[in-house]
């Protein structure tokens, strides 16, 4: 052997063949097969930037909808609070309305026993009058000794006793028996 071929240093036939085999390889490999890697790579690279961009933006979808659901809860809230103060509102103005019906009601029915009792005195007057009237020429012709059969005189009696009647002052009923 001499000192030449066992150096390691200096290349010999094997080392040229392999570096052509290499570079062989390494240009096949540069050509064909790096670049779909790099495509698949860059295509997942993608892929996972656009799912982080879809996540972000369904998260704020969803916090945006829930901005919106409490916005909804509040609202429905107040109106449930109108509603009830309207309900409150019309409850105590029907109260009031019926209140009032009532009261002219009662006066209704007040002026109508007024009026009623008014008439049922006027009768009791008028009845009394008449009966009195009776009584006072009754009574006259007994004391007179004579019967008042005139109408326009037992009239006058009548009207004449009644005047007395009613020109006396009242007093208590023990006086007024007393009297009588």
């Amino acid at each position: 052997m001499t000192p030449l071929e066992s150096n390691f240093l200096v290349p010999n036939g094997t080392f040229f063949v392999e570096l052509i085999a290499f570079a062989i390889m390494f240009f096949i490999i540069a050509r064909y097969i790096v670049p779909p890697i790099n495509r698949a790579m860059t295509a997942r690279q993608d892929a996972i930037r656009k799912e982080f961009s879809d996540l972000d933006e369904a998260r704020a979808d969803a916090k945006a909808a829930e901005e919106e659901f409490r916005a909804q809860i509040a609202d429905a809230r107040h109106e449930a609070a109108r509603i009830r103060e309207e309900a409150r509102e019309q409850g105590a103005a029907i109260i009031a309305e019926m209140r009032e019906q009532a009261q002219a009601e009662a006066a209704r029915i007040v002026e109508h026993a007024h009026t009623q009792i008014e008439a049922d005195r006027q009768q009791a007057v008028t009845s009394l009058r008449a009966e009195v009237g009776t009584l006072a020429t009754n009574l006259a012709g007994r004391i007179v000794g004579e019967a008042l059969e005139d109408q326009a005189r037992q009239s006058r009696v009548v009207d004449r006793f009644l005047a007395d009647l009613e020109a006396q002052p009242v007093t208590g009923s023990a006086n007024g028996s007393a009297q009588g």
